[in-house]
């Protein structure tokens, strides 16, 4: 399904994305060396409620996973990239951490990843990933707007990743979003220009991309859940929700207020 949201629902997507920016920003000041990653699921869990908004993954129980996911944020540590489900593991300096939160208020949701490096250590291969896939997020949303299509996103965040000399996972790329947290289109991090859906205003989009350093293959951990790098190498992903309007792409994911 392409939902096109109406005016009344893009203002209240516009409050849902600001709320999923500020728990990450406050996350990720709460996330330093000894933290616990069951102890960010349980900040995540008190400040989605305190919000009176709901978790889109505590349910969430898809075809790709062993549901339901049973946590309210997914934590991906180091070579872990996708669906990270928190576990008992207390971080370490050095480690690269990606928080991804999706929540619904409202009636609308709004998704958004980040990846930073925990503590004081700056691991240059990290921070490069990290820097590439905020850059290709950027080139996917310049790219996005009223009559663009999604191969024209698809080819612009492709070609800062493939620039950067990262191998392409399409088994798991962006997607529609709106009253519910995946919906169609589907938005591949690579892709040919001037093809596929054509993007109308109203229409919501989470676009993510995520590399790991030296492979294209990935593995699932016994948890039915966490996705890594099938060589163990790092991995980094960035994502955020935007809406389509008439005259580009707004970017719905960004904090309101410091973080707390």
């Amino acid at each position: 399904m392409i939902e096109i949201l109406s005016p009344a629902q893009l203002t209240r997507a516009r409050v849902t994305g600001g709320l999923v920016a500020d728990i990450l920003q406050s996350l990720r000041l709460r996330s330093t060396v000894g933290t616990n990653l069951l102890d960010i699921d349980r900040w995540a869990k008190h400040l989605i409620l305190e919000a009176g908004a709901e978790s889109c993954y505590v349910d969430y129980a898809p075809s790709f996973g062993r549901g339901p996911f049973g946590h309210y944020i997914c934590t991906a540590v180091n070579d872990a990239v996708l669906h990270g489900m928190p576990h008992d593991y207390a971080l370490q300096d050095g480690d690269l951490l990606t928080l991804d939160l999706a929540v619904s208020l409202g009636g609308v949701a709004a998704d958004s990843a980040i990846s930073f490096v925990v503590g004081r250590s700056r691991p240059p291969q990290s921070v490069a990933m990290i820097e590439v896939t905020e850059r290709a997020l950027a080139a996917g949303i310049a790219a996005a707007g009223p009559g663009a299509r999604i191969g024209d996103i698809s080819h612009a965040i492709g070609s800062v990743l493939t620039h950067a000399g990262y191998p392409i996972n399409v088994e798991f790329g962006g997607h529609g979003i709106g009253s519910t947290m995946h919906q169609d289109p589907h938005v591949s991090n690579t892709g040919r220009p001037g093809r596929g859906y054509r993007l109308r205003p109203g229409l919501l989009l989470a676009l993510e991309p995520w590399v790991m350093a030296d492979t294209d293959e990935l593995v699932t951990d016994p948890d039915g859940w966490t996705l890594r790098s099938a060589t163990g190498a790092r991995t980094a992903h960035s994502e955020h929700t935007i809406a389509i309007t008439d005259d580009g792409a707004e970017i719905l994911t960004v904090p309101t207020r410091s973080p707390r």
